[in-house]
């Protein structure tokens, strides 16, 4: 039985389950190597009456986490970010996302957001370079939003094949959404700039 399946019976099991998948998904978002849509995805299959719930609770578990991992980029990069890095085995991503970060952070952010890259390599980054706190908010809301609750859909649309979809085509959805992402942003710019 894997670890994602361990995890989720506990939940569904506990009487503080959607803490419990708040606290893992912070704990996610910072060092956990699980996806935490393994535990998300069975968990709204098993209560569906609560999938909305269950992608908002991921969610603000997801935000705090991103607090701490830029409070890390921030106060203790050379330390603890560093060390962080090297045990999610994330060094090479996180000095290809730097130039990217420095040219565009908000976009940076949100392509890293829903794509399956190491999350933690953003918030370092964000942290490190002393980003703008409602940006980098907004930016972390607006990329996991879509995800989890892009999530809650599928698994409202098509029930138990939403997980055998995810994992089939999560990496074209996450690029679907940066297109579409970076198509707004650069609608924006362009009409902003007229």
């Amino acid at each position: 039985m894997s670890r994602a399946t361990v995890w989720t019976e506990r939940l569904l099991d506990s009487p503080y389950g959607l803490l419990w998948l708040g606290v893992l998904s912070a704990a996610e978002t910072t060092v956990l190597p699980i996806p935490i849509e393994l535990i998300m995805v069975p968990y709204m299959l098993a209560r569906p009456q609560r999938l909305w719930l269950i992608a908002a609770v991921t969610l603000a578990g997801c935000i705090a986490g991103s607090l701490i991992g830029y409070a890390v980029g921030f106060f203790l990069f050379d330390t603890v970010g560093q060390t962080l890095l090297g045990w999610l085995n994330a060094q090479d991503a996180y000095e290809g996302f730097e130039q990217t970060f420095s040219d565009n952070g908000f976009v940076a952010i949100l392509t890293i957001g829903v794509t399956p890259v190491p999350f933690q390599v953003a918030l370092l980054a964000a942290g490190m370079a002393g980003y703008s706190l409602p940006l980098f908010l907004a930016a972390v809301g607006l990329a996991r939003g879509l995800r989890y609750f892009g999530l809650a859909l599928l698994v409202w649309l098509f029930g138990e094949r939403a997980l055998k979809l995810w994992r089939r085509h999560a990496l074209a959805t996450g690029m679907a959404a940066f297109i579409v992402i970076a198509a707004i942003f650069i609608a924006i710019r362009l009409l902003g700039g007229q």
